[in-house]
């Protein structure tokens, strides 16, 4: 837990505000594990991605994330991915939502989601794409460098797991969920320090930098600069922005 608990006990405080559930990615998720009974949820977090109709057991090593978990939700195993505390075959799936670039050995834990589940379903991105996003590319680069940025491919992704397939998460203009691409339409959002604190790629950076590339997102929406880089996008309903969901059947 030394190094995926500190991280999301700082930047964690508001996700149950921000990090809400888009349904449209979460029906992708349900489709993908299918008709399984019993699933683990790895870096569970607050839960926003798990199924409400089948039995779940949350894996969370951080406490400031499990205590903003709705009241009724799955039941909670401080654990980590890379050493999951149950035996073989123990789920009919495994899930993983935005989690394994946090994780200190993401092939040892996909190798443990795919030990203790047959279906097993992870949530990633592919980094070339997401780090081809105008907030990084005009803002904020230094958010490419972080080592959490630099995840596993979803192709080496699906090699350790075994996947059949992977597939592009196409990321909605009004998508709910506060994830680093969630506001590609909505460039005032990401003024918002509250919102900020939620994405791990600029949470992660220093506050007084991130607030002066702000000032000047801010300056450049005000004066049209921004408009005129990227109004194009005001005409999209959906973008890829490299999300990706490997699925192992």
């Amino acid at each position: 837990m030394a190094r995926v608990a500190p991280i999301y006990d700082g930047i964690g405080r508001a996700y149950a505000r921000h990090r809400r559930p888009d349904p449209r990615i979460a029906a992708q998720i349900e489709r993908a594990l299918g008709d399984v009974s019993t699933l683990v949820d790895v870096g569970a977090g607050t839960g926003s991605y798990e199924p409400a109709d089948k039995s779940v057991v949350a894996v969370e090593p951080s406490v400031v994330m499990a205590s903003q978990r709705d009241a009724g939700a799955a039941p909670v195993v401080r654990a980590v991915a890379e050493s999951l505390p149950f035996p073989d075959a123990s789920f009919d799936a495994a899930l993983a939502v935005f989690t394994i670039h946090h994780w200190s050995d993401v092939v040892g834990g996909l190798r443990e989601m795919a030990r203790v589940a047959r279906v097993v379903a992870v949530l990633t991105f592919d980094p070339v794409a997401h780090s081809d996003f105008w907030l990084f590319r005009d803002y904020v680069p230094e958010a490419n460098a972080l080592a959490s940025n630099l995840v596993l491919p979803p192709e080496a992704v699906a090699e350790v797991i075994g996947a059949q397939r992977v597939e592009p998460v196409m990321i909605p203009s009004d998508c709910v969920d506060g994830f680093n691409w969630a506001f590609w339409r909505r460039p005032e959002e990401y003024l918002a320090p509250e919102v900020r604190a939620c994405m791990s790629g600029l949470a992660l950076l220093p506050d007084d930098l991130v607030a002066k590339r702000m000032d000047r997102l801010r300056a450049d929406i005000a004066g049209g600069t921004w408009h005129a880089r990227h109004g194009h996008l005001l005409h999209q309903d959906v973008i890829d922005g490299g999300l990706r969901l490997v699925v192992r059947q």
